[in-house]
């Protein structure tokens, strides 16, 4: 089954969408709490599956990008401390994942909040990112099952 997992701007981690309510949507933290609670209208939330990378060619949805990276560390977490890396060792690391990434375009901070991300979702056991992440089809989940 699609999961979404979605980002709440403002609110730290990942969320899996729930249930939606007549006015906002439920969603459960993917931490080791699973604390839900509602997101409404005016929080910016941002389905990863509508996120995408910048190429030089073209962009690479970020269920890919997820999964390359998974590839390299063999479904584990990430190797460098993204806590602690320099801009430098995290663009090099990057590149290692995504060669032709444009490197005017992303910045160590989205490197950075891919790699959280990232940690989040294998330590939630979410790991098959090609089926979890495809790009959404509409705004109904019922039709995502």
């Amino acid at each position: 089954m699609l999961q979404t997992i979605l980002s709440i701007a403002g609110k730290p981690g990942l969320y899996k969408l729930v249930s939606r309510g007549k006015m906002n949507l439920i969603v459960e933290a993917l931490d080791e709490t699973h604390k839900r609670q509602p997101a409404f209208g005016t929080d910016r939330v941002t389905s990863l599956a509508d996120i995408a990378m910048f190429t030089e060619t073209e962009d690479v949805p970020l269920g890919d990008v997820l999964a390359k990276l998974r590839d390299k560390e063999e479904g584990k977490v990430a190797s460098l401390n993204w806590r602690k890396a320099s801009a430098k060792e995290l663009q090099d690391y990057f590149a290692e994942i995504l060669p032709d990434f444009d490197r005017d375009r992303v910045h160590a901070s989205d490197i950075k909040k891919l790699l959280q991300w990232y940690e989040i979702l294998v330590k939630a056991g979410i790991t098959n990112f090609e089926e979890d992440m495809k790009p959404t089809e509409g705004d109904n989940i019922d039709d995502r099952k």
